[in-house]
């Protein structure tokens, strides 16, 4: 996973980045159930990958790293692996930081090619070791996935395809190379895209993205399924490879088990593991070898991933709407005046739906403080949350129902925040809205 980008605290949120983004997507809807039930995909397996890719890290150099010899290695082992299994494969070139790299794609033959479900990670590592947890753990436990679906010989109605990316570590150059060459026409046939980025951590969390609803839904009913519980992905938000996609207006989603940050006594309590240490201490270093995974959880995620395979490739998905969204992140003064954050839609007709969904994602040290309304193009304001002293939590990360039939569907819709008490700051980071 490439956490090169700073974390960001409340204090440099304070800096609002320039600009609104607003894009239309198709957003995924739920997918009946699959008529087959997914394998479990064994976790030797999976550890066998692993330990081919250690082996050819320790005979080149000691990493995979973009532009190295141990990554086109590791990806002539995948490409091999998928070959034999009756994939169809073709490597896609490109250049960056004057060398060339690499990305793999493999297309299962059959399925709805205008409905094409696609899941993948990066296969590189940083210069400094081997990169077994980030991201040999994602690479291997997509690898085994789709070698599941060819001893399955299962045969989704949607066209299941997998992608391996190099030079992730670099800024996600393969991911973003790969978008930004499909035709506009073939991005919007994907009906979403999952991706794995460290999930083997030796002191592990279990984190689901929270971005498209159906997927999140997916994954956390498997864990619920479990009893075992989720939170948000928030470590490396926007910061691997589902980012490319998720910009191009494709759902995405996906599952992490924490790199750098540390395990709070909370996550401790309930996932077990060291609380006060780092979810992997080796993060980014050359100790990130085969020693340090952990089975339990890369097992889990590895199953959870087969699940979502096979539940989310089955049968249509119809989109209940488009999505407008701004991830702008816009700072809420403590205690101060109200803050807008605005998403424009145009190209539509008639009057807004009267169940619009208002998508709230605001980070905020006391939640309780804030005021939130969403205002419509003429003015009319619908709150959404309103002030509350007693509310400690952090965050406001929500999505609300609103009536707005009565309004023109065109315009500047805005999402207006206001602190009403001291001491505590946030800003908000995306806002959207589904018609």
């Amino acid at each position: 996973m490439n956490l090169s980008v700073p974390r960001r605290t409340v204090a440099a949120a304070a800096i609002a980045l320039a600009g609104l983004l607003a894009s239309a997507a198709p957003a995924a809807s739920a997918a009946p159930a699959p008529a087959l039930a997914a394998p479990d995909i064994p976790l030797a397996n999976v550890k066998a990958h692993l330990t081919q890719l250690q082996s050819i890290a320790s005979a080149n150099g000691g990493n995979r790293a973009h532009g190295r010899a141990g990554y086109k290695a590791s990806l002539d082992y995948v490409k091999s692996k998928l070959d034999a299994a009756g994939f169809t494969t073709s490597i896609q070139q490109f250049t960056s930081s004057g060398a060339t790299g690499y990305n793999l794609i493999a297309d299962w033959p059959g399925g709805d090619a205008n409905q094409i479900l696609m899941a993948g990670s990066h296969l590189d590592s940083v210069g400094a070791g081997a990169g077994i947890n980030d991201n040999g753990s994602g690479s291997a436990a997509v690898l085994e996935t789709a070698l599941a679906v060819s001893r399955a010989q299962f045969k989704p109605d949607k066209h299941l395809r997998f992608g391996w990316w190099g030079a992730e570590e670099l800024g996600l150059v393969g991911s973003k190379y790969y978008v930004n060459n499909l035709p506009a026409t073939e991005r919007s046939k994907i009906s979403g895209y999952l991706n794995f980025d460290m999930i083997g951590s030796p002191n592990p969390g279990y984190f689901v993205y929270d971005d498209d609803p159906t997927i999140e839904k997916t994954f956390k009913d498997y864990f619920a399924g479990l009893s075992i519980p989720t939170e948000i992905e928030t470590e490396g938000d926007g910061r691997s490879d589902h980012a490319p996609f998720k910009n191009a207006g494709v759902p995405v989603g996906g599952l992490f088990s924490g790199a750098d940050y540390t395990k709070t006594a909370a996550q401790a309590q309930k996932w077990g593991g060291t609380a006060g240490q780092a979810f992997d201490r080796c993060y980014h270093s050359s100790c990130d070898n085969t020693s340090n995974i952990n089975d339990t959880a890369l097992d889990r995620n590895s199953d959870a991933i087969a699940h979502a395979i096979w539940t989310l490739s089955t049968g249509t998905t119809t989109p209940p709407g488009d999505v407008y969204e701004t991830t702008a992140d816009v700072p809420i003064p403590d205690n101060g005046a109200a803050v807008t954050s605005t998403v424009t839609v145009s190209g539509r007709t008639g009057n807004a739906p009267a169940t619009l969904k208002a998508g709230v994602d605001i980070k905020h040290t006391w939640r309780g403080d804030l005021v939130v309304d969403l205002v419509a193009p003429d003015g009319t304001v619908y709150n959404l949350k309103p002030f509350s002293s007693s509310d400690s939590a952090d965050n406001v990360q929500a999505t609300y129902t609103v009536n707005a039939s009565s309004e023109v569907a065109n315009g500047a819709w805005k999402l207006r925040v206001q602190d009403k008490a001291a001491q505590d700051t946030g800003y908000i980071d995306s806002f959207k809205l589904t018609f």
